[in-house]
């Protein structure tokens, strides 16, 4: 049976209450790093291949430890020189193989939240109290890594299920980037009655569809990033809006693309009224400031489309 998404409610886009980030900031500039660990010979997911080839699949794993070994560094370097802090989509079991990619995330400040343990093992199939297990264990490892509590959460290759987020919200997690339906932070609607905030993370800006499944031209990249950040500066001088660049060490590391992301970061800091936060600040924010403002303002709607159901 085919359902409808109610993990969140009906927002139109004109009339909705105005969003002030600190000092007057347009927009909330935020870059997701995803820091990714792949077995080599993971287990068999019944739901999706995780390989693209026949496995041992060396091309590709031994690709995305390119990112690890060589891209991560230059990407953070990239960053550094323009004062932006990442907020690390980590497949945590990066802690443990790569200790000194965490050691430098903290080193220039970084956030880190939760990618899952493997991005070759997925939340697909799994029960509820094993998707408990998954979440506790990457909120343990984070901790004991770098000291830092686990406040945000994309699912392993986006895998969640129907009821992930209202197990996120149930064990503290403050925020989610597992819907992609908004460029304003939104509530969702969690069965516990908990806050859990919705951030935009951005697929269209997300290096991966963009460079590898799409084959779009690196020039062509970097014109889309300043397009889209173009866009809501122009509508951030109504309301706040959010900007992710989510990126992956493996693809925006490699030599030729570096001057992209540094293209990029000088264009989007040459604007005085951006915020250049992290995931968390951005969700605490909206939190404390317009979360019950949105969800009282979102009633009539909603409730428009109860009755037409």
């Amino acid at each position: 049976m085919l359902r409808e998404p109610f993990s969140y409610d009906y927002a139109p886009y004109q009339g909705r209450p105005k969003i002030e980030w600190p000092n007057g900031a347009r927009v909330a500039f935020w870059v997701a790093p995803n820091i990714e660990f792949y077995e080599l010979a993971p287990p068999p997911s019944p739901t999706r291949t995780v390989w693209y080839r026949p496995e041992p699949d060396i091309l590709n794993y031994s690709m995305r430890d390119y990112g690890n070994r060589v891209g991560f560094h230059r990407m953070a370097d990239v960053m550094a020189k323009y004062g932006v802090r990442g907020s690390v989509s980590l497949n945590v079991a990066v802690c443990d193989h790569f200790p000194e990619i965490i050691e430098r995330c903290c080193e220039l400040e970084w956030e880190l939240f939760s990618h899952g343990v493997y991005n070759t093992r997925y939340l697909y199939n799994l029960s509820e109290d094993e998707q408990r297990t998954v979440i506790r264990d990457c909120r343990d490892t984070i901790k004991r890594a770098s000291g830092q509590d686990l406040d945000g959460w994309l699912s392993p290759a986006i895998s969640n299920g129907e009821t992930t987020q209202d197990l996120l919200a149930e064990e503290g997690i403050k925020y989610t980037l597992d819907l992609f339906h908004d460029d304003q932070p939104m509530p969702v609607k969690v069965r516990g009655g908990q806050r859990l905030v919705s951030v935009p993370y951005m697929m269209e800006c997300n290096d991966v569809p963009v460079l590898n499944f799409k084959n779009t031209p690196p020039e062509r990249y970097l014109q889309i990033i300043k397009d889209h950040f173009d866009q809501l500066y122009e509508e951030g001088a109504e309301s706040g809006m959010v900007m992710c660049v989510p990126l992956h060490p493996y693809l925006i590391g490699q030599p030729h693309r570096l001057a992209i992301l540094d293209e990029a970061l000088k264009y989007v800091t040459s604007h005085d009224k951006v915020w250049l936060a992290t995931g968390r600040e951005i969700a605490a924010w909206y939190e404390q400031n317009y979360y019950d403002r949105f969800a009282g303002w979102m009633k009539p709607f909603n409730a428009t489309q109860e009755k037409a159901r």
